[in-house]
């Protein structure tokens, strides 16, 4: 028993020690994991595995658009594509369809590689200003 709570220890600590661009990245991993589980469910006529892996990073992708801080105009980008995400994770849903899901995916992949950059960049920025 000692095991599975030194994981949800060190896994709780991660997400409490982290930034918010790393919480951010968290998600996209998350909502990626995710995806790949719904694509495994599909794949496997698993069609309830599917259903909760889908609903899964559909509830991810709610959470990233409530959290957005619409004062800044790149909000509103990130807001159309997470809108289109959820549409189609909802069009996925209904027609377990792996085609859509797998697009959803590389969209993810793609924000959560930008989002990966940015953060290389910034920290990047904190370290030439101290030199």
């Amino acid at each position: 028993m000692a095991m599975p709570n030194a994981y949800e220890q060190y896994n709780n600590n991660k997400v409490m020690t982290a930034s918010p661009a790393e919480l951010t990245l968290m998600l996209y991993e998350g909502a990626i994991k995710f995806c790949n589980l719904a694509e495994m469910g599909i794949e496997n006529g698993d069609v309830q595995k599917a259903h909760s892996n889908i609903v899964k990073a559909q509830r991810i992708i709610d959470y990233l658009r409530q959290t957005l801080d619409m004062k800044y105009a790149v909000a509103q980008d990130f807001e159309n594509i997470y809108s289109y995400l959820a549409t189609r994770l909802v069009e996925a849903n209904i027609q377990k369809d792996i085609e859509i899901v797998k697009e959803v995916n590389e969209h993810l992949h793609s924000v959560r590689d930008t989002w990966k950059e940015v953060m290389r960049i910034n920290s990047g920025k904190g370290k030439e200003e101290d030199e």
